[in-house]
């Protein structure tokens, strides 16, 4: 099948884009939230984020020599999926579980569909769905490590094989938690990202540093991001005016900067292979997610809601398509159903 031609009618349209160069550039736009991110929670968060990456590209690698399928490690979407499993993960969990959760990513989620450009949902998100349904307890800590040196660190990673490693910490609940349950938290915070969470999504300013530099370099366009923070906005915007205490503009932008929603808008909901193509679709599908988001947030038992909505998104993108396809140039519409 790989070696089938694919011909389509004039005009033929090139571009220098491959995937290694976009993989290339989302890798380089991750950049300042994995250097906050290990800046934030230490150097352990480093050994978590090289476990995910690591576990990833082995897998598919493995997975394709035993298959006897062409390699495609050196594309770097392996690479980006490990990034993006890491960026997902609290910064205090053994090192079994990246690498438990970049084998479900690339084997279960990627490779049995088929390979890259034919699973239907984000591998990153699924496997974190994975990990966080199968360790729940693991997967919702958010003490804040305090370890040091490298045999320490890795001590500690491999000493939680029971899911709980022995290191002095500071155990609270994450910002987002706290606000669902109508506690004050400070904007500036949020914004910055000095507080407990997943390692990659606490600081909303260095994740839209990367989201405008892929918009700066054309990699995703403003759509999805676009519709997919403006509804979500929207919706918690109304959830607050109709709340007990009545709209507040800080409970607003503080829903906009906590939790995932930042990362999972501008690097996951904007997956080439698992997001629409239509124009409209975009539209539709940020629209989606907004919704799907605040509702989560606001009326499910977790505070979080991202991944879920995402992966939820995905598996309706066929349906979206089929409703936003753009009518063909000279193709009359039907007057009568």
């Amino acid at each position: 099948m790989d070696k089938l031609l694919n011909v389509s009618s004039a005009p033929h349209i090139r571009d220098n884009d491959s995937v290694k160069s976009i993989m290339e550039e989302v890798a380089i736009a991750l950049m300042p939230a994995t250097l906050f991110g290990v800046y934030n929670f230490g150097l352990y968060a480093a050994l978590i984020i090289l476990a995910c990456i690591v576990s990833c590209v082995l897998s598919e690698y493995i997975y394709e020599k035993l298959m006897k399928k062409k390699l495609t490690t050196n594309d770097m979407s392996a690479f980006v999926t490990g990034l993006l499993l890491a960026l997902n993960l609290p910064a205090t969990v053994p090192l079994w579980v990246p690498i438990i959760g970049g084998m479900f990513a690339i084997i279960i989620v990627k490779q049995l569909f088929g390979g890259i450009g034919q699973n239907f949902m984000n591998p990153a998100l699924g496997a974190r769905c994975f990990l966080l349904i199968s360790f729940s307890g693991i997967m919702t800590n958010f003490t804040v490590a305090k370890t040091t040196g490298i045999k320490n660190m890795i001590w500690y990673g491999l000493s939680g094989l029971n899911g709980y490693a022995y290191v002095d910490g500071v155990s609270g609940a994450t910002p987002l938690a706290l606000l669902k349950k109508g506690e004050e938290v400070d904007i500036i915070s949020s914004f910055l990202g000095i507080h407990a969470g997943t390692i990659g999504e606490t600081s909303a300013v260095a994740i839209l540093i990367g989201g405008i530099y892929l918009l700066c370099k054309k990699i995703i366009s403003i759509r999805i991001p676009g519709a997919y923070i403006l509804s979500f906005v929207a919706y918690i915007s109304v959830y607050s005016a109709f709340s007990e205490n009545g709209f507040s503009i800080d409970y607003v932008a503080n829903n906009l900067c906590l939790g995932g929603l930042m990362l999972g808008a501008f690097f996951m909901a904007t997956d080439y292979v698992t997001s629409p193509v239509t124009p409209n679709g975009k539209i539709v599908f940020g629209i989606l997610l907004g919704v799907l988001t605040g509702v989560f947030r606001t009326l499910g038992a977790s505070s979080e809601g991202v991944s879920y909505a995402i992966i939820i998104g995905n598996m309706l993108v066929p349906l979206i398509e089929k409703v936003t396809m753009p009518r063909p140039f000279g193709v009359e519409r039907r007057k009568h159903g």
